[in-house]
């Protein structure tokens, strides 16, 4: 896995095989970043990876000059791997919580001009997510949120909805506040 651009771009990370986490293609990582470059700029924005499993697009925020990350992941191992491989980096922007995304959304009270959501593709509660992030106000005014899922979920008729984008398996789609 690599960094796909700012100031760390081309350096490599490389998760354990043991990591419980489905990353994000490096592929479906530089398609969707060249979609957003259009749409926003990176320096100095406050973003929160939920779901962030080996903290890929927390690491792609940091080099591309993001202020302050938030990284939200439940599981102990994936998070530990975030804060060392953080740590090696030199990005203290990132903050890794380990903790469950659904409690950090309802209980944050921070906003943020860029979020980005990878929960497990099979997880009941997906489709509630964008409800979940705008009813808490945590998306900042002109702020982005993306939703990675499968296939098998459409958001099209969501009030924020402004674009899907795929990337063989890999769906993202972006919502905007208004």
């Amino acid at each position: 896995m690599r960094i796909i651009s700012g100031t760390h771009k081309g350096r490599r990370f490389n998760p354990p095989s043991s990591l419980k986490a489905r990353p994000t293609t490096d592929f479906a990582k530089e398609g969707l970043f060249n979609v957003l470059a259009g749409k926003i700029s990176f320096d100095g924005i406050t973003v929160l990876d939920l779901f962030s499993g080996t903290g890929s697009i927390s690491y792609e925020c940091a080099s591309r000059g993001a202020l302050s990350v938030f990284s939200i992941e439940a599981d102990y191992q994936n998070s530990q791997f975030i804060k060392k491989t953080a740590q090696e980096l030199g990005f203290e922007v990132i903050k890794v919580i380990k903790g469950d995304a659904f409690k950090f959304i309802s209980n944050c009270g921070i906003k943020f001009d860029f979020i980005f959501a990878d929960p497990p593709y099979a997880l009941e509660t997906l489709p509630t997510i964008p409800d979940k992030v705008f009813s808490a106000g945590i998306l900042a005014d002109d702020g982005l949120f993306v939703l990675e899922h499968g296939r098998d979920n459409s958001f099209t008729t969501h009030p924020n909805f402004i674009e899907e984008r795929n990337y063989g398996n890999v769906h993202f789609s972006i919502f905007k506040s208004k």
